[in-house]
């Protein structure tokens, strides 16, 4: 069974991130994802940018995956 982690760690190591959150209960996960590879792009291409980090595990190991991209600049602005 995949676990939080192991997506945060694949999406890390697929993309350049400032900040990675996944929560999840082994079939369902949430992420948040905050990355510079992000600006200038549609929120469509920032999750196809973190579907191709994550190959071909949304076809098989993760069923499914609900996420929100953000830019570091929009990230700050949220005052986190």
């Amino acid at each position: 069974m995949t676990d939080p982690d192991q997506i945060k760690s694949w999406i890390e190591g697929g993309l350049a991130c400032e900040h990675v959150e996944v929560r999840g209960d082994g079939h369902h996960f949430e992420a948040v994802i905050v990355s510079p590879a992000f600006r200038g792009k549609s929120r469509v291409q920032q999750h196809q940018l973190v579907y191709s980090a994550l190959g071909g595990r949304m076809a098989g190991e993760i069923h499914a995956l609900s996420m929100m991209t953000w830019t570091p600049e929009d990230w700050a602005a949220r005052g986190r």
